[in-house]
């Protein structure tokens, strides 16, 4: 009951005119609780319009939030739980509160942000699907914003590979926008991946907080990888911010010809890795994932614990199982499950940790143990 009642409090406050995150930081900080801010709002320096709006709080509006909330897959996280997510709590600006449908725990799994052009080639959109197929078939989340062109490429690249994926909205989780994606959120949800937003329930798609949502998009993950995007592209915004963060930024080489790989060529001019392949990004990231993977909890502990060597994690019982599935051609995922009765997720996430340590390769055609690729 206590943690309702802070959450009512915190709500009321992200509703208050004129606050905005770091404001909202800074305001419990100096009361020292969201509550306390509200039982005084005559602190010396608060300006009257403040102390007047946290005198006459919108509960009407919390009331909504709170609605909201009973429904199912619904979830509202508070900065400094333990079900906010790290990576995104390490920001400067990092939201006070996280409005999530969906499983909230896929935001503390190894993320790759995939972001790009509206408007993408046919080429495009394939290499984004590929490249997110690839990628959450190994067990890393596709982390994108759902907009129209290579967001969506991505995010069903990640579905059709039965992996998971987060939409990060800059509206209210009750509005898809646009609303041709709609379908798409709801396979994002069903499939077990999730939703996210830090705008309450009812926000309308307004322009300046689709640049302020990219922050998030990036924030969450290791890294950024842009596929197409032009000169002038909200895509670049996602790619600076990434890298101001302290996070990894990719981005795929096109033809000179083409005026959406240009936005790509500068960012491989400024610093950013130039990748061919979805292993390129794997084997850059490898370093983060090995420290992640050692953190996450291990797969049916009840069955085999996740130990740590200088080389990463070593296989448990489960990855030994897969390991005896694969054969000497290539296989995919749905055939490896199949043959090990283990469930897709153990399955993405073992393959993740096995091709880390070298002991399987991934093809066109599936995965191999190493040594036997193509049947080899």
């Amino acid at each position: 009951m206590e943690r309702d009642e802070t959450l009512r409090y915190w709500l009321a406050l992200l509703h208050v005119r004129g606050v905005g995150t770091q404001r909202f930081m800074q305001l419990m900080e100096r009361a020292g609780t969201v509550e306390a801010l509200f039982h005084h709002p005559s602190l010396p320096g608060l300006s009257p319009a403040l102390s007047q709006a946290l005198r006459e709080p919108d509960w009407a509006a919390v009331e909504r939030d709170l609605q909201w909330l009973e429904q199912d897959d619904c979830h509202i996280l508070m900065w400094g739980e333990a079900a906010y997510p790290a990576r995104l709590a390490e920001l400067s600006d990092a939201p006070p509160l996280l409005f999530v449908r969906g499983d909230p725990a896929q935001l503390h799994n190894p993320q790759l942000a995939m972001v790009g052009s509206r408007n993408p080639s046919l080429v495009g959109q394939e290499i984004a699907r590929d490249f997110a197929h690839h990628l959450a078939a190994a067990g890393i989340v596709i982390t994108s914003g759902l907009a129209l062109g290579i967001d969506a490429a991505s995010h069903q690249g990640a579905l059709e590979a039965g992996g998971h994926t987060i939409a990060v909205f800059a509206t209210g989780l009750d509005r898809v926008y646009p609303a041709s994606n709609r379908e798409l959120a709801h396979r994002i949800v069903a499939s077990g991946g999730t939703l996210v937003s830090e705008q309450p329930p009812g926000t309308l798609p307004l322009q300046g907080n689709f640049p302020r949502r990219n922050r998030l998009i990036s924030g969450l993950s290791l890294g950024t990888l842009v596929v197409e995007a032009a000169l002038r592209s909200g895509s670049l915004i996602t790619a600076r911010l990434a890298a101001e963060q302290g996070r990894e930024v990719f981005a795929i080489p096109g033809s000179i010809h083409n005026p959406l790989a240009r936005g790509c060529h500068r960012l491989i001019r400024d610093g950013a890795k130039l990748v061919e392949t979805a292993q390129d990004v794997i084997e850059e990231l490898a370093p983060q994932l090995h420290a992640l993977l050692a953190q996450l909890p291990a797969v049916h502990q009840d069955q085999a614990e996740t130990t740590v060597t200088d080389s990463g994690p070593a296989p448990t019982a489960e990855g030994q199982q897969l390991l005896a599935a694969l054969g000497d051609g290539p296989s995919s995922v749905d055939q490896l499950v199949a043959r090990s009765g283990l469930t897709a997720e153990v399955v993405s996430s073992m393959l993740l940790m096995l091709e880390l340590q070298g002991k399987v390769v991934s093809t066109a055609g599936g995965y191999s143990l190493a040594g036997k690729r193509d049947g080899a």
